[in-house]
């Protein structure tokens, strides 16, 4: 069988641990890569542009919104991000699960484009927890911090249509869990229908 990748949606709280789950996760696979988002804001120094991200004019990102050419886009802070279809489909025929590490919104955007895609809610024990990963950073005002722990309750409510849920109790399980979804993916029925057909 010719196997294509799997688009893999990842999502989480800020403070939930996402970057260091899907780190450990991934870290030695050579059949995962990260899509490279759009956007429309400046490279900041020594930033590459394909690299960390495709840089764009705002004219650029409107006719690529016009054209489905995105499957989310978003804006933050006066500049517009987005992940280009294109490359995540390139990557998958290549054979690479490709990862998304995206807000909820734009999950439940790229679910509704792309059913296929593999989505995985990672969430803190608990909000406590989260307040105090969030206050041990060291990085956030008292503003900050209340702003994020109510966009995590917001969150929590409305990711009631990811497929799996691995909360982060334990750095070394839940890479475990995140490795073995990856790994699950390439086996569904759904996908490998055909091949029975054929015989």
């Amino acid at each position: 069988m010719n196997e294509s990748g799997r688009l893999i949606v990842i999502s989480g709280p800020s403070g939930a641990g996402k970057s260091t789950v899907v780190g450990k996760a991934i870290e030695g696979r050579h059949d995962v890569c990260f899509s490279t988002s759009v956007t429309t804001r400046a490279p900041r120094p020594g930033e590459v542009d394909g690299r960390e991200y495709f840089f764009i004019d705002r004219e650029r990102f409107r006719e690529m919104v016009e054209r489905d050419e995105l499957l989310e886009h978003a804006d933050y802070v006066s500049n517009s991000y987005g992940t280009p279809r294109a490359f995540v489909e390139k990557k998958l025929a290549e054979g690479m699960n490709v990862l998304l590490d995206i807000e909820v919104q734009g999950a439940r955007q790229v679910h509704e484009k792309m059913p296929g895609a593999v989505t995985i809610f990672i969430a803190p024990p608990s909000l406590e927890v989260l307040e105090r990963r969030l206050r041990g950073r060291g990085t956030d005002t008292e503003e900050a911090i209340a702003g994020r722990l109510e966009r995590a309750r917001q969150e929590f409510r409305e990711a009631d249509f990811y497929d799996y849920l691995i909360v982060n109790d334990n750095l070394e399980r839940s890479a475990h869990a995140l490795c073995a979804i990856i790994d699950a993916a390439q086996w569904r029925f759904s996908d490998r229908a055909e091949w029975l057909k054929n015989q």
